[in-house]
Parts: structure tokens; sequence; C-alpha cells
């Protein structure tokens, strides 16, 4: 279960509440003022979405499903999106590369036409750091074989998690690209397909702004 709200921004409310009256107009078969309500819902979005103030949240619960990467981030990836900044300093044991993995593959395909992928991660100090250094190698010749170039960078005080489109939208998730729960097993179901997968109780949110900058 998941729960979604545009965040406080005056414009937003009223965006939100000129589209409630339109739905109640809806329902009540007052189609003409229904539409009038609507055109002008719309045009209050559009244009919090022109001056940068898009804030939606989505509250993931625990144990939820229906929130693999494709079903969060496909609304918002358009053929514009040619560029991607992640942020998540937890890309380093087998399970978050293969989650890392699986983030790429969604990158590549259509209607993404995506050339460049930027990571920023921190460096895993420990035994794994061959697996950690090897498993991106491995991610960005494949990523090369497609004609993406995957650019990694190493901080060790990174702690925010955050992943910017050249399009504008930015989305921030509490747990990173790890928000989910581990298989009960290797033929169990969710262990392929992420919209199966239970989560990790977590909270996304999501901005628009046309002045966001590059990381």
């Amino acid at each position: 279960m998941a729960k979604s709200s545009l965040g406080p921004d005056s414009d937003s409310t009223a965006a939100v509440a000129v589209l409630k009256r339109a739905v109640e107009l809806d329902a009540e078969s007052r189609y003409q003022q229904a539409l009038v309500c609507y055109q002008e819902g719309i045009d209050m979005l559009l244009q919090v979405l022109k001056d940068g103030k898009y804030h939606k949240q989505i509250k993931i619960e625990e144990n939820a499903t229906g929130f693999s990467y494709e079903s969060l981030f496909k609304e918002y990836l358009h053929e514009t999106v040619t560029e991607v900044w992640i942020e998540d300093p937890y890309i380093r044991q087998t399970h978050q590369l293969y989650n890392f993995l699986r983030f790429c593959e969604m990158l590549i395909k259509k209607p993404c036409k995506v050339r460049t992928i930027h990571l920023l991660t921190s460096g895993d100090e420990g035994f794994g750091n061959t697996q950690q250094s090897s498993g991106l190698e491995e991610i960005k010749q494949s990523l090369r074989s497609h004609g993406v170039l995957l650019q990694v960078s190493y901080s060790s005080s990174i702690h925010d998690r955050e992943i910017r489109f050249n399009n504008g939208w930015m989305i921030k998730i509490g747990r990173g690209l790890d928000y989910f729960k581990k298989p009960q097993g290797r033929f169990s179901l969710g262990y392929c397909d992420l919209d199966l997968r239970p989560c990790h109780e977590t909270t996304v949110d999501i901005f628009h702004n046309k002045h966001t900058k590059k990381i």
C-alpha cells in the first residue's frame, strides 16, 4: 500500500483542490462544469511544473508490493532522458550490485535514449572491495556494448540518496535502490519480478525543477 500527496506548496494544494472538485462534478454528471475544473486544475499543475515547484511523495509501507523500479520511474523516463545521475552510498554488496544492474537495464529500454550514467557511491574498504570494483566494471562493459557510458566515482562521506534525470526530474528514496526485501527463496515469486517482491518501509520524494543542477 502507498500514499501519495503533493507537497505543501500552496499552488500545488490549490491545483489538487480544483481537480478534486472536478471529480465530484463528474460523479454528479455535471460534465460541462467538471470539464472546466479539469482544464483549470491541469493548467495549474502545468504551471507548477514550469515554476519548478512540483513535489509528490509516495510512502511505501512494510511488505508492500508493486514497486519495481519500472513502476516507480517509468512515468518520468521520457525519450528526452539522455543522462542520469545516481547518488547511493550502498552499491557494494552482491544484491546491491544486482539492484543497480536492474536499474540500468530499465534505463536502456525505450523510450529512453540514455547515453551516460553517473554513479556516486562509497567504496567498500573490506573484503568485498574486489567484488564491488569487478561488479561495477562488468556492468560498465555491458553498458558500453549498448552504447552507454557508465562513470563511477567514490566518496567516503556520501550519505544522501538521490537520482536525477536530465529532463528535470529528481527522485529521492529513503533507502536508495536497496528497498526490496530478500526473496524467500531462489524459486519463489518476486525473485525475478520486483513488482512481486515485498519492500521495506520507505519514502519516495519526487521533484521537478528546471533548474536542477547536475551532480
